[in-house]
């Protein structure tokens, strides 16, 4: 009886992809340290390529010399707002917190005001609780304190990896192509979805976050609540916040202030938050934000809250692709592999032929 051979080739094939994924494994959990850099770079190539590719294909701007523009304006217009913003929310978190006597009586204006009230007494209001989570808060400031070195790091290693990246931009861009094994069809199919999320979130979020932030600060303005700067910042901060977003904020504000005694501020302040701050939302994402990038509001959601456990801030952008990959895997495997499989005898658009050497 006779035994049909392993093809030697595929045994070769087998054995080279192995060899590459144990490599790729050591060195993703040795330059872990630095994966919200490398991250940062491929986001910011994504932004900038097609201005990039303008300037040095059509324009014949230096490479060199373009790569080092779209590194100062990213310096001017992305880490310094970003320095300046945590630069000034970090301090007045922290004397906040170390005010505990003003929290304690605000605290106890609300715990009073809901002894009696239905569902909202048994909610844990003690002052073990609040200094439990005080104390959590407290030691979670510092952190951010320390890890100043770590986000100093991996912004030089962004801009380190972006410079190269878009020096060897179309090498880079035709290895790639090359080593997909997928139809022109697919490949497309996954460049314009990394290119959606990355582009709705990187710019989508920020604008989002900012324009919720000035109007609800203008409101806490309007309304007499004190720190009314700091809060709005926060206000938009927590537009990250998924299901609730802004909500986390204001309506504690709401809920204090109604708990002093002070309910016609405390009823307007919600209106205003609930109609214009949270009506932002849903202007936005039917305007500006569907010109960048309609993305389905359940993979955003539920794509932050992967993102954020896996890497951090920057999985507001990375955490979405990799969820709404999976349909796009699914999308892929049909076209290859399915029945009834139609090729893409299309030519790639001009500015993805990278038919030019460097």
């Amino acid at each position: 009886m006779k035994y049909k051979q392993i093809n030697n080739n595929s045994i070769n094939q087998i054995m080279l992809i192995i060899i590459i994924i144990l490599i790729s494994i050591l060195v993703f959990k040795n330059l872990l340290y630095y994966l919200p850099g490398f991250l940062g770079a491929i986001t910011l190539y994504i932004l900038f390529r097609k201005s990039y590719f303008r300037l040095t294909d059509i324009h014949r701007w230096g490479k060199s010399w373009t790569s080092a523009l779209f590194i100062l304006l990213s310096t001017v217009f992305i880490i310094l707002p970003i320095w300046a913003l945590v630069d000034y929310l970090v301090p007045q978190i922290n004397h906040f917190l170390q005010n505990q006597q003003q929290i304690i009586e605000k605290f106890n204006t609300l715990k009073v005001y809901m002894h009696d009230k239905p569902f909202l007494k048994d909610i844990d209001m003690s002052d073990t609780a609040l200094l439990n989570t005080l104390q959590k808060l407290t030691r979670y400031v510092p952190n951010i304190l320390n890890s100043v070195a770590e986000v100093a790091v991996n912004i030089i290693v962004t801009f380190f990896v972006l410079y190269f990246m878009q020096v060897n931009a179309h090498t880079l861009e035709t290895t790639l192509y090359r080593a997909i094994p997928f139809s022109r069809q697919s490949k497309r199919q996954i460049w314009t979805e990394v290119e959606l999320m990355v582009r709705s979130n990187a710019i989508g979020i920020p604008i989002l976050g900012f324009c919720q932030g000035v109007v609800a600060m203008i409101g806490y303005w309007i309304f007499g609540v004190d720190n009314f700067v700091l809060l709005g910042l926060l206000t938009g901060i927590s537009s990250i916040v998924p299901l609730l977003g802004t909500m986390t904020i204001y309506i504690p504000i709401c809920a204090i202030t109604l708990a002093a005694g002070d309910t016609a501020n405390a009823i307007g302040m919600f209106i205003y938050c609930f109609i214009l701050v949270g009506g932002i939302d849903n202007v936005l994402r039917f305007t500006i934000l569907k010109k960048i990038g309609d993305v389905p509001p359940m993979i955003t959601v539920f794509g932050v809250l992967l993102g954020l456990n896996l890497f951090g801030m920057l999985g507001l952008i990375f955490g979405p692709l990799i969820l709404s990959s999976i349909g796009v895997l699914m999308k892929v495997y049909s076209q290859e592999y399915g029945k009834g499989i139609i090729r893409d005898s299309l030519p790639q658009p001009a500015d993805d032929q990278t038919k030019r050497s460097d």
